[in-house]
């Protein structure tokens, strides 16, 4: 071990040595122990090192240190979070995004970045200051095509384009861990691997090849070195806990985070369909075949595998999102284009989906004499969170937010590509509860008043800093 002022090699009797000297000079000043006063960073980094035999009471004074590095550095996460939220990018448009992001790692004394990772991602390693294993940290940095409704100083500058699922604050907490623990390598026993990810919002059903995490692991960012483990968080306002069985709402409130132990969301798919009829007069449809008539009928009998032709103990979602079709108000229509997403927990039983689809697309198409194209796209598989990793991370949380803010919640049917991730190593994605009513910010993700209570940067940057450094503390 080292000494935290000189790096000097020093044993746990010199470590001693060292805490105890602080705590003499100390004990008489406005940054000593004496009479209930808060240690100085320098005295709880120095009993940070000497607990590490003692796991428990290290973690305690290891989350205190970065607490207090924490609050020097709010303002400036404040000031990051805004400057992403004010210029919003979509999906594979990523540049501004990644350049800030790959500056500030350089600001921070990163010299291990890759940059133009799947196309704008950035990936860095901090290397700790003892040995050990890796351990990953992503975030995802893309925007949606929705406008911002919210008169706030930082709303989004790039019109029709707005970050309204939070991932401004996921860059942000995970620049603010990089910051963290950078800051204290001592008292980091492995590595940590930061994914900044472009392009997780869902990918086209017509989209061609590999989009967002998918193909930064076809690339490569799970190996040299590979992580033992991946992190995530999402911010989240709205939210079902574990237990509850009503309609009514419940927020995920700043300084509160929700989990779900294995399954956490769903297979997320797209489909594309093609109805195709014969163009006649509008005042002679006989002589035609109707395709919108054919694609409502469609539409219902999809609609219909929910509720009469599956387990309705087995989660399920079928929505149609778009429909186009027709030239004149006056002429039978020859084409309809439908489009829609599937959500699964189970994958033989989203095969099974797709049969059914198939199955009453063609007869009803048939019975009417048109005829149909259906374009199925597997997108995103089921997070699920590895149930040791998550039973291992959650005592971090504890400490972090407190038990009672600590809450399980009932898995939600969205769609994640963080779990390509977790497919290649154990996993653990959480939610970071941004909620505030007093602020008005109850709103759901993917709607134009979403925001976040900025004061849930601090609790993400603290627990995710924690999770990581638990992990490290207890692998070989």
């Amino acid at each position: 071990m080292r000494c935290p002022a000189h790096g000097l090699k020093w044993n746990v009797n010199q470590l001693a040595a060292h805490a105890f000297l602080e705590i003499s000079t100390q004990g008489n000043s406005a940054t000593g122990v004496a009479g209930g006063m808060t240690p100085s960073p320098r005295l709880l980094k120095s009993l940070a090192l000497l607990l590490l035999a003692t796991p428990a009471l290290a973690a305690e004074t290891r989350d205190a240190l970065f607490q207090k590095s924490m609050e020097k550095m709010f303002p400036k996460l404040v000031e990051i979070r805004r400057d992403i939220h004010m210029h919003p990018e979509l999906s594979n448009e990523e540049v501004r995004t990644a350049k800030l992001v790959a500056d500030r790692l350089k600001e921070l004394g990163f010299t291990d970045i890759k940059t133009g990772v799947a196309k704008h991602g950035v990936v860095a390693l901090l290397k700790g200051g003892q040995d050990g294993p890796c351990v990953a940290v992503r975030a995802d940095m893309d925007a949606l095509p929705i406008k911002e409704l919210r008169s706030v100083p930082y709303r989004s500058q790039n019109p029709g384009v707005m970050h309204a699922c939070g991932h401004d604050v996921h860059v942000t907490c995970a620049l603010g861990v990089a910051e963290l623990l950078s800051k204290h390598r001592d008292l980091v026993k492995g590595s940590v691997k930061f994914l900044f990810q472009p392009a997780e919002e869902a990918m086209p059903a017509t989209f061609k090849g590999d989009w967002g995490a998918k193909l930064m692991v076809a690339e490569g960012v799970m190996e040299n070195p590979k992580p033992a483990a991946v992190f995530g968080l999402h911010t989240t306002a709205v939210v079902q806990p574990a237990g509850t069985t009503d309609d009514g709402v419940h927020y995920l409130k700043a300084g509160q985070i929700g989990y779900t132990p294995g399954i956490d969301n769903a297979n997320s798919d797209r489909f594309h369909i093609v109805i195709q009829g014969k163009m006649a007069h509008g005042s002679a449809p006989h002589k035609g075949v109707d395709a919108i008539a054919v694609s409502a009928e469609a539409i219902m009998a999809l609609q219909m595998i929910k509720s009469r032709q599956t387990n309705t103990r087995q989660p399920l979602v079928i929505s149609i999102g778009t429909i186009k079709g027709g030239d004149r108000e006056n002429i039978i229509a020859e084409t309809v284009e439908l489009g829609g997403t599937v959500r699964t927990y189970d994958a033989n039983f989203r095969d099974g989906i797709i049969e059914q689809m198939h199955r009453i697309l063609k007869g009803i198409t048939e019975a009417h004499g048109a005829t149909y194209e259906m374009e199925y796209r597997k997108t995103y598989p089921s997070i699920q969170n590895n149930l040791k990793l998550v039973e291992a991370t959650l005592p971090a949380f504890r400490r972090i937010v407190g038990e009672k803010n600590v809450i399980e919640l009932i898995p939600g049917m969205g769609g994640e590509d963080f779990s390509y991730f977790a497919q290649v190593v154990p996993g653990f994605y959480f939610r970071l509860g941004v909620a505030n009513e007093a602020k008005g910010m109850t709103y759901g993700g993917h709607t134009p008043m979403y925001d976040c209570d900025e004061e849930s940067i601090k609790t993400g940057v603290a627990a995710m800093a924690a999770a990581v450094c638990d992990f490290l503390d207890v692998q070989k």
